[in-house]
């Protein structure tokens, strides 16, 4: 089984300490300002999707300082996720309350995928479109009241997508992307052959999961 990176919120785990780096931030978070590019692709936007995205890029741009890569500007590629400087895999994540970004050496891992949500249960109707029948009777098996599991499994399956669409550059529903959370802080995928192991944490009445491909 190959273990993922910790959330972004916790310190980083094993053998992904080394190359993750990340930065993160609650509430409205900080605004630097745009680069030319980014500030023309957002133009005309509605204030809270141009404030969401200045707060992603200003800790994205923190994120890759750690890796020694200068200010450029980061823009959305096919799918929306956001195209990295060569040499770079990343994921960036905002929901109310809260932002981050993870990226780390392409050489070091395949890609990364990283999502947050409020801890709050999904509203009605989505979790039948996003789970198996299998993942929703294993949900019923989960301690009550420790998180909104069916939430938690919506985000995992998120952050799951975020790590593969890079390399397959396939859209997929999430129903067919298997997860099962487990209430140690951890969650499971099976793909290629593979289990690949990620990790989830509740704080601040966020819930965060992050996976590594290694």
């Amino acid at each position: 089984m190959i273990t993922a990176p910790a959330p972004p919120a916790l310190p980083m785990r094993g053998a992904a300490r080394g190359p993750v780096r990340w930065a993160e931030a609650f509430g409205d978070g900080p605004q630097a300002p745009l680069l030319p590019a980014e500030a023309a692709h957002v133009a005309g936007r509605p204030e809270r999707r141009t404030r969401q995205f200045t707060v992603a890029r200003t800790l994205a741009r923190r994120a890759l300082g750690q890796l020694g890569y200068a200010p450029a500007p980061l823009l959305p590629g096919a799918g929306g996720a956001p195209v990295w400087p060569d040499g770079v895999v990343g994921s960036i994540t905002h929901c109310d309350g809260y932002t981050a970004c993870a990226v780390a050496p392409a050489g070091r891992l395949a890609s990364l995928g990283i999502d947050a949500e409020p801890a709050r249960p999904l509203p009605v109707g989505i979790l039948g479109l996003t789970a198996s029948a299998a993942e929703r009777a294993g949900l019923a098996q989960l301690p009550p009241g420790l998180v909104p599991w069916d939430r938690l499994l919506f985000s995992a399956k998120e952050a799951v997508y975020k790590a593969w669409y890079p390399l397959t550059r396939q859209w997929a529903p999430l129903v067919e992307m298997p997860v099962t959370v487990c209430p140690d802080g951890t969650f499971s995928t099976h793909r290629d052959g593979q289990t690949l192991t990620g990790h989830w944490h509740h704080t601040g009445g966020i819930l965060i999961t992050t996976i590594a491909l290694p």
